[in-house]
């Protein structure tokens, strides 16, 4: 039995097929337009807007610390600081607590922290009553992250 085209065989329409998908590869082939780094925009991103913010709560948090007491502290934790503003958000877990927090505030801590941490830009505390932890023993509380 002869074939109808004496130059075919299998082994001769496999490389064939072979040599035109590694053309079509070749000529379909597109590069990604080039992408500058992330890296230096993120490190400049966190020496801006990062680091800055989180040294001048880091000072205020070593103040708050040493000037509010550790009973009253344990059930208060420091939301955030906005610099534009001068304002400490602290959040208090439970109404007893956030009304002492703020008689002691009233009656002169408040000064104290403000005088502390005038290098900061301190300039008010604002008391929030919630919770930034899970679980109702405070040996259990595990933090939750919003």
């Amino acid at each position: 039995m002869t074939s109808p085209h004496p130059h075919r065989s299998p082994a001769n329409d496999a490389r064939a097929a072979d040599a035109e998908l590694k053309r079509l590869a070749r000529v379909k082939r597109w590069a990604p337009p080039p992408v500058e780094a992330l890296g230096p925009e993120m490190v400049s991103f966190f020496k801006q807007s990062v680091q800055k913010r989180q040294t001048k709560l880091a000072k205020i948090a070593e103040c708050w610390g040493r000037l509010v007491p550790e009973l009253l502290n344990e059930h208060c934790a420091l939301e955030g600081f906005t610099v534009k503003s001068g304002t400490l958000a602290v959040i208090v877990d439970s109404a007893s607590h956030l009304y002492e927090l703020k008689q002691l505030l009233l009656a002169g801590l408040e000064q104290q922290l403000l005088l502390a941490c005038s290098a900061s830009g301190l300039r008010k505390v604002v008391l929030k009553r919630g919770r930034w932890y899970d679980g109702e023993d405070p040996s259990d509380r595990k933090v939750r992250f919003a």
